[in-house]
């Protein structure tokens, strides 16, 4: 710890005392994590212990200005955003997260299943809002097969062919195959067929087996996400990739999923972008739990933008972390803020305070708030004028 010699004044006795002060600081700061830099610098892959190291330090700005440095090297002073559409077409769920806000079981207040027209009805909606994806979760109903969510792809891609896809979790393809008596292959293949065009990054939560026997002992294993996603990628298919923080996890499990994510996109370059996910505990079995706090969501996206260096995109999801936290983001390695999302139900089941949506020109605000530049994109990263 350093200390400025004290006057009357609290303050170093001259301006040249006060200016070697802050080049010891500078230099005592940046030397805790001066051999990462230089990694950072040569392009070099971080491992376990960098990683650790990075969470453990005090010094967010530095740990923000590496990321900070592979941000630009990748996306320069892009920001992407999207317009798209959330739709949770149930949150009937056979399983019981304790993290979990939205499920209900069927019969229980509150308890929805959608159909295929109403389905198309909510769908219908992205013609006035001139979206460019459909973004379809739910819960794991346990007595639908897939010949339903064949038929509701089907149908949204018949109506609308041109508007791309992104729907079902790992877990819920798992689900299908499970209640099916099919493979996980067969499904992901008939889905395709019907139009599906990528799968959401959900359902990760953290790899660790403790911590998922605690949290979600119904959900499948880490190891079995992974594989579902495998499969998915040998099918020419991307996805995204998540993790749930801030609950009960510590810095190993972290850097622990993130290296498994890692390894997985050296296999098949199958991911697109890495969406951290802010753990909310209202309304779930964990609300005696506090929500994240600011440092550690930004440490979270930093980190996540220097251990994942064959990423393309590390994306701030504004409906879980809010839209300052959000925006300061976009200087700690993010380059993507979601989209206009509009009805999103699972996170606010959990008590987000933040809007349910957004408009184009607020997301473009504040983007340009920053002095990046907003770039509109589909699912797939291709730039739309």
């Amino acid at each position: 710890m350093l200390f400025v010699r004290e006057t009357n004044k609290n303050y170093a006795h001259s301006k040249q005392e006060r200016g070697n002060v802050i080049q010891v600081m500078k230099t005592t700061l940046s030397t805790n994590l001066s051999d990462i830099e230089e990694k950072i610098i040569k392009g070099q892959r971080l491992d376990f212990e960098d990683g650790i190291r990075l969470f453990e330090s005090s010094d967010i700005l530095a740990v923000g200005r590496l990321a900070n440095i592979v941000r630009e090297r990748i996306n320069k002073n892009r920001v992407y955003y999207i317009i798209n559409r959330h739709i949770n077409y149930s949150n009937i769920c056979k399983n019981k997260c304790k993290f979990c806000a939205f499920s209900r079981e069927e019969g229980d207040d509150g308890a929805y299943q959608m159909s295929i027209k109403e389905i198309l009805g909510k769908a219908s909606q992205i013609i006035q809002e001139k979206a460019t994806e459909l973004h379809i979760v739910g819960g794991l109903h346990p007595e639908l097969g897939i010949d339903f969510y064949v038929d509701m792809i089907s149908s949204i891609h018949k109506r609308f062919p041109k508007v791309h896809l992104q729907a079902f979790t790992a877990v819920e393809i798992a689900h299908f195959a499970e209640i099916s008596g099919i493979t996980t292959y067969e499904i992901l293949k008939r889905l395709k067929n019907a139009g599906l065009g990528s799968l959401p990054g959900g359902g990760a939560e953290v790899f660790s087996t403790e911590i998922r026997k605690e949290l979600c002992p119904e959900k499948l294993s880490g190891d079995e996400w992974l594989n579902t996603m495998r499969i998915a990628h040998n099918l020419g298919m991307k996805s995204n990739a998540t993790m749930l923080y801030g609950h009960i996890e510590k810095d190993e499990d972290r850097i622990n999923h993130l290296l498994k994510l890692r390894e997985l996109q050296d296999e098949t370059g199958g991911f697109m972008t890495f969406i951290p996910l802010a753990f909310h505990p209202k309304n779930t079995d964990m609300k005696n739990i506090s929500s994240s706090a600011g440092l550690l969501d930004l440490k979270m996206l930093a980190i996540g933008r220097l251990m994942l260096d064959n990423f393309d995109h590390i994306k701030a999801f504004w409906i879980m972390l809010g839209i300052k936290i959000s925006q300061i983001s976009l200087s700690f390695g993010v380059d993507d803020i979601d989209g206009t999302v509009a009805e999103e139900k699972i996170t606010h089941a959990a008590g987000a305070e933040t809007p349910e949506a957004l408009t184009v020109g607020e997301i473009r605000s504040l983007i340009e708030e920053t002095g990046r530049v907003p770039v509109e994109r589909d699912t797939l990263y291709n730039h739309i004028n």
